[in-house]
């Protein structure tokens, strides 16, 4: 690596010594890759260097040992790789592995890996506390059946907690970057303020200019925000949020939420949910006051970043919207939530903060005895499986601060098995042609999938015959997380209408919503995204899709599907060349957070960030959930 001598020296950002995903060894002149991944068979591989910037693989041999997720090196359908963390001489370095043919690779974009500051739990500033302080009094907490209800042990494993870390945003942010770079002030500040709430809004309050994610911005450990940053979505920002005006209208959405300043640091109110709490420890250890506020278990609060609106531009950058309320609702949890029948029964916090009865809420002072009763606890259930896993994975290259999100992973499976119940009705075989009708329920309280753009949920049906051969099947999805016959992840340019009856394996219904920018055309990048081409994600019950606003309405065929309807959509299927009297019928949806056309436009960028986390991505193998399943209806004659 003689050509890149001079690049390594100048190199001067310290990075932690840990594992690695290779190891170059000076004295032989050679590669170690131990987990390669190709055509799901891993190997272990030697390659020597070839001055001045080429690698020539000599050896490879099958790999027996158990494969940890984190050094999984996937080999991509041209034969390139990315390598994340190259040992050499005791720093790690970066770099993309281009094929060239005969067994020769060339070096392409070395640089420093990208190792994460964990940053600091346990601080203080003008406005906010770190979550160490509350960890201290609000862990070691129990409900009335002994279950350990510790709120910061909870909430360090969700999202919320690493939304900073979140590699997926991360490469996300760069790719908004290279292709809008005059919008990079909107785009860092934007992004952070969600993502890194404490740190954007600290920022504001002192007046300093935007701060940036990369660079000397956020994530760098040098930043005099990054503590707050890397804190996520944290205990004094939530339990901050004013309730005052504008709270609860679209003017305090799309993060525009007030943390009131005060004289002193001890006239802090942080809001709760419960009356007659004892202010004085938390004044005396925490500097704030504690007061019981409603609004902090309002849906509102979530809304404050749950709906979600940005501007849309055209290729150049410029700025087209002209007003907020012509701006492309990124995401409207909320809003779906405000339109359905959940909003009578369940507010967000219900569903996605379980609740104990029963519960002492401080572990300190000593001698608290008072016992509260629909204590929400803070594991803030989701349906992100796939990032969940990395986070655990990759734990020391992300700053990941908790070893085990094994209950996180449980929870959320557990969430997505309770998403949609299946049905399958009049079912008739006659003239050769089996009919039949797959009725989806959502048991959601917003569509399903919600939030950011990127997920779906894919229809999956099997037909056998008698003997057991599959004689139809929709939806099958592939290890890469593709679906076979998607007009999308055949060709980006494209995407799959919605259906009102199935006819043949080359259609798939795909429950999504489909970006589309001010001249039509299909987008995945956010700045450009005008409105949805497509939106026919499952509608919560009571939702009305002739009445509901703009911003929330079904796009596409979907909206003229009679049987798309708020709760459920039915399914029909009509497939002929059914000659036999017995078939068996197997459907389940399947959830992904990361749609494979979303992913490879995402891929399509040069940068660090982005094929960091295509090697993640590529080698997780929970890229898809399965929902629900209806098994084996088996029909007789």
């Amino acid at each position: 690596m003689r050509k890149y001598s001079v690049l390594i020296t100048l190199i001067i950002a310290f990075v932690s010594p840990c594992w690695a995903d290779a190891t170059f060894t000076t004295e032989q002149n050679q590669l170690h890759i131990p987990y390669l991944r190709f055509q799901e068979q891993y190997y272990q591989a030697n390659l020597s260097f070839l001055p001045p910037d080429k690698l020539k693989l000599e050896e490879i041999a099958s790999q027996l040992e158990l494969v940890p997720p984190a050094e999984i090196v996937p080999v991509y359908s041209d034969l390139s790789l990315h390598l994340s963390r190259i040992e050499l001489d005791g720093q790690q370095y970066a770099a993309d592995m281009h094929y060239l043919g005969e067994n020769i690779f060339q070096i392409h974009n070395l640089s420093s890996s990208i190792i994460a500051s964990r940053g600091r739990t346990i601080f203080r500033s003008k406005h906010f506390s770190g979550s160490g302080i509350c960890a201290q009094c609000h862990n070691g907490i129990k409900d009335d059946q002994g279950n350990d209800v510790s709120i910061v042990s909870a909430w360090e494993t969700s999202m919320m907690a690493n939304a900073t870390r979140d590699p997926f945003w991360q490469a996300k942010i760069r790719s908004e970057l290279n292709r809008t770079p005059n919008q990079q002030d909107f785009i860092n500040d934007t992004c952070t303020r969600c993502h890194a709430p404490m740190a954007n809004e600290q920022a504001r309050k002192q007046g300093d200019s935007i701060q940036q994610v990369f660079g000397a911005g956020f994530l760098n450990r040098t930043n005099p925000y990054h503590n707050l940053a890397m804190n996520g979505v944290s205990c004094s920002l939530c339990h901050q949020i004013s309730p005052n005006e504008p709270f609860g209208t679209e003017a305090s959405f799309s993060g525009n939420f007030v943390i009131d300043t005060y004289p002193t640091s001890t006239e802090r109110l942080i809001y709760g949910p419960f009356e007659n709490v004892l202010t004085s420890p938390m004044q005396n250890f925490a500097n704030f006051t504690p007061v019981y506020s409603e609004h902090i278990k309002s849906s509102e609060l979530c809304a404050s970043c749950h709906d979600l609106t940005t501007p849309y531009t055209d290729a150049q950058g410029n700025i087209l919207s002209s007003s907020t309320a012509d701006e492309f609702p990124e995401q409207m949890p909320y809003s779906e939530w405000l339109h359905s029948d959940y909003v009578a029964t369940d507010s967000c916090q219900q569903c996605h903060m379980p609740r104990a009865n029963g519960v002492v809420i401080a572990s300190q002072p000593n001698g608290l005895k008072t016992q509260r009763d629909d204590f929400a606890q803070h594991s803030f259930l989701g349906s992100n499986r796939l990032m969940l896993s990395i986070l655990q994975d990759y734990r020391e290259v992300l700053g990941v601060v908790p070893e085990d999100f094994s209950t996180s992973l449980l929870n959320a499976e557990q969430l997505l098995s309770e998403a949609a119940l299946l049905e399958v009705n009049n079912v008739s075989v006659d003239n050769a042609q089996l009919k039949f009708n797959l009725k989806i329920n959502s048991l959601t309280g917003h569509k399903l999938p919600s939030g950011y753009p990127s997920r779906r949920v894919i229809v999956h049906v099997l037909v056998r015959d008698k003997q057991g051969n599959i004689v139809f099947e929709t939806g099958k999805v592939n290890a890469d997380g593709s679906v076979v016959e998607l007009d999308s992840d055949r060709n980006a340019g494209f995407y799959e209408p919605h259906y009102d009856v199935i006819e043949s394996a080359e259609q798939v219904q795909v429950y999504e919503a489909v970006m589309q920018d001010h001249e039509d055309n299909i987008t995945y990048t956010l700045l450009r995204a005008k409105s949805y081409i497509k939106d026919n994600r499952l509608l919560p019950k009571g939702f009305d899709k002739q009445t509901v606003p703009n911003k929330i309405q079904v796009q596409g065929l979907a909206a003229e599907d009679k049987d798309f309807i708020g709760g459920s959509d039915t399914l029909r299927f009509a497939l002929k060349n059914m000659p036999g009297q017995e078939y068996s019928i197997e459907a389940e949806l399947i959830y992904q957070t990361l749609g494979y056309a979303f992913a490879q436009d995402l891929f399509s960028d040069q940068a660090i960030e982005v094929s960091r986390f295509k090697q993640m991505f590529n080698a997780s193998s929970l890229k898809s959930t399965s929902i629900n399943k209806v098994n084996y209806i088996t029909l007789r004659n």
